[in-house]
């Protein structure tokens, strides 16, 4: 642009001269006038150029706003896509835990059903068990008391048996007293001895019975009287005798398998001297003397 305002200027100065009407003032007053219309030529070329670089840059700077706005948008777009697709996610993820929580509480209910059922189960075989074993125990004792019973009553069947025969042996040890009598005194012939002699044979056969079943005779004579074996029924002085001295029997007593069916009906002598103690007596009697004498002496003993 400057360039052609000089190529002007130069035609203007050549041709001024060729005119013969032009007055130096005219010419003076041409130049700056197309030097001023160069100008502003120029200047409106400047302003053009201008005016094209601020369109171009105004056109840019939209098109950077519109793409900032797509930029944006595309930005709100995805933001607003990943929140709803964040959304449905934490929703089906709720609703899946919920759906978790709901088949463990099924399942807790369930286990909690079978729980008791066991729990109620074992009770019951508990109680069961403890059933089985009391009456298992009670069977126990049912059969060891039957079986006591009945070996107490076969006892007592032959107890009561031994009882009703102690009468017979009662009479014929009467009767062999009184022929032992007789045999002293010469009054019986021989004839009657063989029958004294076939009634002490009976007489011995049935004690070897009652021995066999467990039947002893009580024949306290000279021992010491005592209340639960013998039944005193009259009492003589003796003082040659310890006190309380059987004397004289007349009735056997019998005992049966450690039981005294029968006591023995004594006489018990009196007047003479104390029966001295027996040793296991002594024996007992000096053990808890020394009990005694071991035991703690009092407190009030102990501090003096």
């Amino acid at each position: 642009m400057p360039r052609k305002n000089s190529r002007r200027k130069g035609v203007s100065c050549k041709e001024a001269p060729a005119s013969a009407n032009t007055t130096p003032k005219e010419d003076d007053v041409k130049v700056p006038i197309e030097v001023n219309d160069d100008h502003k030529k120029a200047d409106s070329a400047d302003v053009g150029t201008t005016g094209g670089n601020d369109l171009s840059e105004a056109k840019d700077s939209s098109s950077i706003n519109e793409d900032e706005e797509e930029k944006a948008r595309v930005e709100a777009a995805i933001r607003a896509g990943e929140q709803a697709a964040e959304k449905e996610i934490q929703a089906d993820a709720s609703k899946k835990l919920r759906d978790a929580q709901s088949a463990r509480e099924e399942l807790q209910k369930k286990l909690d059903s079978v729980q008791s059922e066991i729990d109620a189960a074992k009770k019951e075989a508990s109680e069961t068990s403890d059933r089985l074993v009391r009456l298992q125990a009670d069977w126990d004792n049912y059969r060891r008391r039957t079986a006591q019973e009945r070996v107490e009553e076969k006892q007592r069947a032959g107890e009561e048996l031994v009882v009703s025969l102690l009468p017979v042996l009662d009479d014929m040890e009467r009767a062999l007293e009184h022929a032992d009598h007789a045999t002293a005194t010469g009054d019986m012939d021989e004839q009657f001895a063989q029958f004294v002699a076939g009634v002490q044979a009976v007489h011995d056969k049935m004690l070897g019975i009652l021995k066999k079943r467990g039947v002893e005779v009580i024949d306290p004579k000279g021992e010491a009287f005592d209340p639960l074996k013998h039944q005193a029924v009259g009492r003589v002085e003796d003082k040659d005798a310890f006190d309380e001295t059987v004397a004289e029997v007349y009735q056997r007593g019998y005992r049966m398998a450690g039981k005294v069916i029968r006591e023995a009906m004594v006489q018990v002598t009196f007047g003479g001297p104390k029966r001295p103690v027996p040793e296991e007596a002594k024996d007992k009697a000096t053990g808890s003397d020394n009990t005694k004498d071991d035991a703690p002496a009092p407190e009030s003993d102990a501090k003096e």
